[in-house]
This record gives C-alpha cells, structure tokens and sequence, in this order.
C-alpha cells in the first residue's frame, strides 16, 4: 500500500467512524427508551445493534493505529498524520477528528446514563423479587 493509498483509508476510516458514531448514539437513544418501557425483546436486537456496530468501529480503530504507524512511525499520532496534508486538507481532517472526539464523548455519556438505568432497574426489580436483606439497618 503506497503512503496515499494509507492516507486515503485512514480518511476514509474516520469519515466512517464519524456517520458510525451517530448510528452509535440513536442507538443508544432507542436502547434507553426500550430500557424505559422494559422490552427486552427490543433491548436484545438494541444490544445485538450495538454489539455489531461497536465490532467494526473497533476494526476501523485498529486499521486507523496501522495506518498512522505505517505513515508516520510506530510512534505517531493523528496530529502527525494529518500533518503531512495540505492546508485545506488537514483543517478539514482536524475538524473531523474533533468532531469524531466529541462524537465518542457524548457516546460515553449516553452508555453510562443506559447503564446507570438499567442497573437501578436491576436492583429494584431484585428488591421486589427477594425484599430487603435488611429493613432496619443498625444504629
């Protein structure tokens, strides 16, 4: 693979990540409404969705940290890959890569809200199951 082909795909790859990252986070929308209204059928296909997108998103991640190693040293980062653009070229891709940085964040946010959720269901549901271990605790 010549150096263009490598930065072509490494482009490629975050153009991906970035319309993935937004499948990502309706995802997670639909998985904490589900979670809302207690459908397991529809949490499983969510989390089936999930499980799907979050495997190829990996992928591209590990594709990504070859190619920027292949263009700029097994040490490179993104600063240093997108450096080696033209101006126009690598303002675009810095806004990209912060917009895909913002887009992981807010991902983040919204899994840890699904999570935090379906751990309070959890627990309440094996409060009503099993009841208290203790109603009284000591003084």
């Amino acid at each position: 693979m010549s150096r263009q082909d490598a930065m072509r795909a490494l482009l490629a790859g975050i153009a991906d990540d970035l319309q993935a990252y937004a499948q990502l986070q309706e995802l997670l929308h639909d998985q904490f409404r589900a979670a809302l209204r207690h459908k397991a059928s529809e949490l499983q296909a969510v989390a089936e969705a999930i499980g799907t997108l979050v495997d190829a998103m990996q992928q591209r991640r590990s594709d990504r940290v070859a190619l920027v190693q292949r263009l700029v040293g097994e040490t490179g980062n993104m600063a240093q890959a997108f450096a080696l653009l033209k101006n126009a070229a690598r303002e675009k891709m810095e806004a990209d890569w912060a917009s895909l940085e913002t887009a992981v964040l807010e991902c983040k946010r919204l899994s840890k809200r699904n999570g935090d959720l379906l751990a309070e269901q959890y627990t309440i549901m094996q409060r009503v199951l099993h009841g208290e271990e203790q109603i009284y605790a000591p003084a």
